[in-house]
C-alpha cells in the first residue's frame, strides 16, 4: 500500500507544480474559482500558487511539514472548488461537460489528502538501497 500512497503523493506534487505555475503565469484562469467575498483576489491567487509549488517541493523531498501543509492547502481550496461547481451548475447545468468535471473533482480531493498525509517514514518502505 505504501508504494501506491507514495505514487499518489508524487502525483499530487506534480499537480501542485502545474497548478502553482498556472496560478502565477495565467492568474485569470482561476478567477472563477475565487469567491467574490475574498479580498485581494489576485494576491490570494498568487499566494496559492506559491504555496502549491512549495508544498510540491516538500512532498518530493519528503519533508515532514509537507504532508500537513499540503492537506491544509487542499482543504483551504475546497470551498473555492465548491463555489466554482455551484456557479457552473447555475450557468451551464450540472450535466454540462464543465459541470461534470467541476463536481467530479470535489471527491477526488479526499484521496489526495490521504496520499499527502502518508507518514514520511512509511514512504520509504519497500525501497531498496543501492549497493555500495
Amino acid at each position: 500500500m505504501s508504494r501506491v500512497r507514495a505514487g499518489l503523493r508524487l502525483g499530487v506534487a506534480g499537480l501542485f507544480v502545474a497548478s502553482g505555475a498556472l496560478h502565477l503565469v495565467r492568474p485569470e484562469a482561476f478567477d472563477a474559482f475565487i469567491p467574490d467575498f475574498v479580498p485581494a483576489q489576485r494576491a490570494v491567487n498568487a499566494v496559492a500558487g506559491v504555496a502549491e509549488i512549495v508544498c510540491a517541493y516538500g512532498l518530493v523531498r519528503r519533508r515532514p511539514w509537507a504532508g500537513p501543509a499540503s492537506a491544509a492547502l487542499l482543504l483551504a481550496v475546497w470551498p473555492s472548488n465548491l463555489a466554482f461547481a455551484v456557479g457552473v451548475t447555475q450557468e451551464q447545468g450540472a450535466t454540462s461537460p464543465l459541470g461534470l468535471v467541476a463536481w467530479a473533482r470535489m471527491p477526488l480531493q479526499i484521496p489526495m489528502i490521504w496520499a499527502v498525509l502518508a507518514p514520511v517514514d512509511e514512504l520509504g518502505a519497500g525501497r531498496r538501497e543501492a549497493a555500495p
